[in-house]
């Protein structure tokens, strides 16, 4: 055969774009692309689930949320629906659903292509961890405030399986961490609460032993009450001065009557000056310091009867918070059984990889063509 006869074969039964070595490889990458997802690529099913988490606690659900209003009256609970979804994406989780339904073996396993599967079952922690994220989402739509929990498997009872475990240690996770943050404020409540009591109980003695002291059950009562003989006694007094004062007028001052005036005037100002001192004095221990010192132990008692009685308040509060403070995961949608596997989109895939592939080769060549002209 001769060479004209080799380049009309080759013009007339390959396109001028393929003999370009460009598109030629271009060519065979998507050739073998169509080839892994049209005939190898394994099949993998799909299982999904939407729960949402609901409160018990009525009156936190009766409280007016602006937030919830103006995102769709779907993000009640937003902060447990995250918390749940860092849970359930977390490495805890993974461990749990490996040792109870042993996604190592399954995700590892040899009859599938390897670009699906993990190589080995032995694989570190990290990259197991991260082969399970690409196997497994949960998504929060912040419309409806509802988890979309979605789980792919080489085998459909896996997939559905993996689905309802995370649902199920989901809503065991978020009651063990509202009850568990109950108990411990429970418990905290209780400490003060015995701490409080022996403070009142200490106060309370230091009251009593004051009173036992001094021979006084209320110094302030006793204060008031020795004020009032002092006030008497400088009554009597006056009294008796404005008589001593009208008798001096038709007697003289050596007259008996008012000596006798003058020794009861001379004892009235001695009990007067004994009475004062009693109740104020620069020296020795008066009345007023006892009224004050009384005073502050009995502040001291009744502060610290206010604080135990909040204390105990808070303390039934609590113990009502903790019993109501449960969160129910209600399942919207629960996990289906796939019959037809979603993944891989074997169509989608090959369209899109060859148009990928197609407008890379067109670059690489027309940067090409540009260094030729630039040569030339």
């Amino acid at each position: 055969m001769s060479a004209s006869t080799v380049n009309w074969a080759q013009g007339w039964l390959l396109p001028a774009i393929m003999r370009r070595r460009v598109f030629r490889t271009a060519f065979y990458i998507s050739l073998a692309a169509c080839i892994y997802w049209g005939f190898i690529a394994s099949d993998r099913y799909v299982s999904t689930s939407h729960v949402l988490i609901q409160r018990t606690d009525l009156m936190a659900s009766q409280a007016m949320d602006f937030g919830a209003l103006l995102a769709g009256g779907g993000s009640n609970n937003r902060g447990d629906q995250l918390l749940l979804r860092e849970h359930l994406l977390s490495l805890d989780m993974l461990k749990k659903l490996d040792a109870r339904l042993k996604l190592r073996e399954h995700f590892s396993d040899i009859r599938r292509d390897p670009l699906s599967r993990m190589w080995s079952k032995d694989e570190e922690l990290e990259y197991f961890h991260n082969y399970f994220l690409k196997r497994v989402s949960v998504e929060f739509d912040d419309y409806s405030g509802v988890l979309i929990i979605r789980a792919e498997a080489f085998e459909p009872k896996m997939a559905q399986a993996i689905v309802q475990a995370m649902v199920e240690d989901g809503e065991q996770f978020m009651n063990q961490l509202g009850h568990r943050l109950a108990s411990e404020q429970v418990i905290f409540l209780e400490k003060q609460v015995v701490n409080l009591n022996e403070r009142v109980m200490l106060t309370s003695r230091k009251l009593l032993a004051y009173q036992n002291k001094t021979g006084m059950v209320a110094p302030k009562e006793e204060a008031e009450h020795m004020a009032g003989v002092i006030n008497a006694l400088e009554t009597q007094r006056v009294e008796l001065s404005t008589k001593r004062a009208g008798m001096l007028a038709y007697l003289s001052p050596d007259s008996p009557d008012i000596a006798n005036l003058n020794i009861q005037l001379d004892a009235l100002d001695k009990q007067i000056t004994a009475e004062r001192l009693r109740l104020a004095s620069p020296d020795g221990k008066p009345l007023n310091a006892s009224v004050l010192d009384y005073k502050i132990l009995e502040g001291e008692a009744k502060l610290a009867e206010e604080v135990y009685k909040t204390a105990l308040v808070a303390l039934e509060k609590g113990r009502l918070e903790a019993t109501r403070n449960l969160k129910k995961v209600s399942i919207l949608q629960s996990a289906n059984l796939p019959e037809y596997p979603l993944e891989p989109r074997r169509l989608f895939n090959i369209l899109t990889f060859v148009l990928v592939t197609l407008i890379i080769a067109g670059i690489v060549q027309l940067l090409v063509a540009v260094i030729r002209d630039h040569k030339d």
